[in-house]
């Protein structure tokens, strides 16, 4: 059975989607951009600091699902500059504690909002 997963600890979609999507064990989280869903702001402090937001970001969509990032098999991460993939990937690193999932990382022209960095996985529940 398809459910919606919805938490106020991240972003409110800003078009017409979910933050995730749980059907049965497996999840499919949407793309997570730095915004912080306490101050509806965006984090554009450096690309540490808006990877460490995207990722506390699919972290609170992950437990709102009861889940965590020992879960996640698949992340896509999408890049404005490729110039930043060793901070990405290094911030990005520090989440994954135990086997780190597949992944790919693509430059792209432009974000939503125009931000840094997006990232979005699937997880299935162990």
């Amino acid at each position: 059975m398809k459910k919606a997963i919805l938490t106020k600890k991240a972003p409110l979609p800003i078009g017409p989607y979910n933050q995730a999507i749980n059907f049965n064990d497996m999840l499919f989280v949407s793309g997570q951009i730095p915004l912080d869903p306490i101050s509806n702001k965006l984090v554009d402090s450096g690309i540490v600091d808006e990877t460490n937001m995207v990722m506390k970001n699919i972290d609170a969509i992950l437990k709102e699902a009861n889940m965590s990032f020992d879960d996640i098999v698949k992340t896509s991460i999408f890049l404005k500059n490729m110039d930043h993939f060793k901070d990405v990937n290094e911030t990005y690193g520090e989440f994954f504690k135990n086997t780190p999932p597949a992944r790919e990382t693509v430059q792209v022209s432009k974000l939503p909002l125009d931000v840094n960095v997006e990232i979005s996985c699937i997880a299935i529940k162990k």
